[in-house]
């Protein structure tokens, strides 16, 4: 329901694009967006690392800061230039560490303050930046604030989350949980209900008591002073809630994040938070943004509201899916996304390039064959769109999902939510629901990392938190690094190649074939310098034409060997080239 709401909203947006007066305006502004000013976070390769599953120092099974320390030089290879870490606060870890305890702590699984520090370090002395997860939508029950704020309906604490009655001797509202059921719960201690949009041990902070506000500023202000340069906004639209709390419609009950992420005063938090401490700080800022439409997206991102710098719209990553439940898609539905994400920005904005990361299931599963030529396909797609690059490790090697055969296999607390509210309440079979979430599960993507062959991966010299995938010891770093026909290899050059390119980074995009259901094809044009970029996206051979405006010039990166060029174009399966455009 969330693409499909979203799309509603972006097709009022796009035709002002189109059309002449202001529109026209618009147009060749977002067209000189190829001149904006070069900031280190639009040119960054940024490197998401779920430090849990990357790699794991001192045999316990559970990675750590030392174990990411001692890969900073494989990273830098591979062209890295920022560091995204998951969570590294202390926390119980019942929602893989999104559930914080204390803020000014690290996560005891990874190590402590001193190991922590030793990797901003380390990662300062390679010249890369490190930026973190700032989860402060809500915190773990087990946070000193909740435990304060529950203790009485009059301590200091209690306006630091949100309290309410029950209605007619029922809940404050009809607000669901993301993560199956409702999204209030009851403590006996005082006799009301506590919101949690997520699991029942993640109660939301109400942001509009001031002083969460400066508690957050602070707890910013604690880790920029350690080193890091920017953050990752976990869910940063929903910290306002609705006025008044009112049950939602029951279209709004099909895709609540729309609702909770036009909160009254979201933007004035975000501006507040952005004047007092990234501004000053030169932090780079990207937020999650379920709930939030293309048509909105210049009002987080545009340079003029300083806000955020960049967010993460997921309608291209998900496209094919429903929430947890996959439907038919197409290329002409993938491409639309893209190009509705990119127009999106609007004059001054920016946006991310990106199709994995811990919350999704792997790429080359989901819109490949588990290929490495698809693989490659995939990287030069998200290596060649606008905006900054976001990888999920093991990305660059092409791993994939894992097989599930029952719900016990799984770890992630939202799978588990999925099945309590399906099979447990009898609306849907057990063959049904796994089916499904064997494609979207977020544990596809949070299996260890494979380095090598080994029955342990590389990854731990003791047993393993999550099990490995079993393509291990065929799929991992060792058995890449020194072949020059590898995923791994083929991430380095365009990466490379990327660096070596402003048109890549800045230029604009233009699909010179929307509606070809085989072959993506586009334009990156930066002043004088244009270069064109199509991919075949099937598993078959293909052939494609050439517009009769376009004239291929010399070749510049391609991942297969190379043939002769005529007007009609013969591709290989996942065939992916960039060539320059000759006039």
């Amino acid at each position: 329901m969330l693409s499909k709401m979203r799309r509603r909203t972006t097709l009022k947006f796009i035709p002002l694009l189109l059309s002449g007066g202001a529109g026209l305006s618009m147009i060749n502004s977002v067209e000189a967006q190829g001149k904006s000013q070069h900031t280190w976070w639009k040119e960054a390769i940024v490197y998401q690392v779920f430090i849990r599953s990357f790699a794991d120092s001192n045999g316990d099974g559970i990675g750590d800061f030392r174990g990411l320390l001692n890969r900073l030089d494989y990273l830098k290879n591979l062209g890295v230039t920022v560091l995204w870490l998951n969570p590294h606060y202390d926390s119980p870890n019942v929602d893989s560490g999104y559930d914080i305890r204390d803020y000014r702590k690290v996560n005891s699984d990874f190590g402590t303050m001193e190991d922590f520090e030793a990797l901003m370090a380390g990662a300062h002395a390679r010249d890369m930046k490190v930026i973190v997860d700032l989860v402060v939508n809500h915190t773990s029950d087990q946070h000193i604030w909740f435990q304060k704020s529950r203790s009485s309906r009059d301590n200091p604490y209690r306006d630091y989350y949100i309290w309410r009655d029950g209605k007619n001797g029922g809940l404050p509202n009809n607000y669901p949980s993301f993560f199956g059921g409702k999204a209030w719960q009851n403590d006996s201690k005082t006799g009301q209900y506590y919101l949690h949009y997520y699991e029942r041990c993640q109660p939301d902070l109400n942001w509009d008591n001031p002083k969460v506000r400066q508690e957050v500023h602070d707890i910013m202000r604690f880790w920029i002073a350690r080193g890091v340069s920017g953050f990752r906004m976990d869910v940063i639209p929903f910290i306002s809630k609705p006025a008044g709390l009112r049950d939602l419609t029951i279209e709004e009950l099909q895709d609540p994040s729309v609702v909770f992420a036009n909160g009254p005063h979201l933007h004035t938090y975000l501006h507040e938070m952005n004047q007092k401490v990234l501004s000053p700080h030169n932090a780079m800022s990207v937020g999650e943004a379920f709930g939030v439409s293309y048509a909105q997206t210049p009002l987080f991102v545009s340079q003029q509201r300083k806000e955020l710098d960049m967010i993460f719209h997921f309608d291209t990553a998900r496209v094919g899916r429903k929430d947890w439940e996959t439907r038919p898609w197409t290329l002409q539905e993938l491409k639309e996304t893209i190009t509705e994400d990119d127009r999106s920005t609007g004059p001054d904005g920016w946006t991310t390039s990106f199709l994995e990361n811990h919350d999704n299931p792997r790429a080359v599963s989901r819109f490949g064959d588990n290929s490495p030529a698809s693989a490659k396909a995939l990287s030069l797609l998200v290596m060649g769109r606008r905006g900054t690059v976001f990888i999920f490790q093991g990305q660059e090697i092409g791993m994939t999902n894992i097989s599930f055969d029952k719900i016990e296999d799984f770890e992630d607390v939202n799978a588990k939510g999925i099945w309590a509210d399906t099979v447990g309440r009898g609306t849907h079979s057990a063959n049904a629901v796994l089916t499904e979430l064997r494609q979207t599960s977020r544990d596809n993507a949070r299996t260890p990392m494979q380095w090598n062959n080994t029955t342990t991966g590389g990854f731990t010299t003791g047993t393993p938190w999550f099990r490995l995938n079993p393509n291990t010891d065929r799929i991992n770093v060792a058995a890449q690094e020194l072949d020059s026909s590898s995923v791994l290899s083929f991430y380095r050059q365009i990466i490379s190649f990327r660096k070596s390119h402003p048109v890549l980074v800045y230029g604009t995009f233009h699909d010179i074939d929307p509606q070809n259901p085989n072959i993506f094809a586009f334009t990156r044009t930066l002043d004088n310098n244009q270069i064109l970029i199509f991919i075949n996206l099937t598993a078959q051979s293909q052939a494609w034409a050439l517009p009769a405006e376009i004239n291929l010039g010399k070749i510049l990166l391609n991942t297969h060997v190379v043939k002769p060029m005529g007007r009609t174009l013969s591709l290989a399966p996942w065939q992916g080239c960039i060539t320059a455009i000759s006039s």
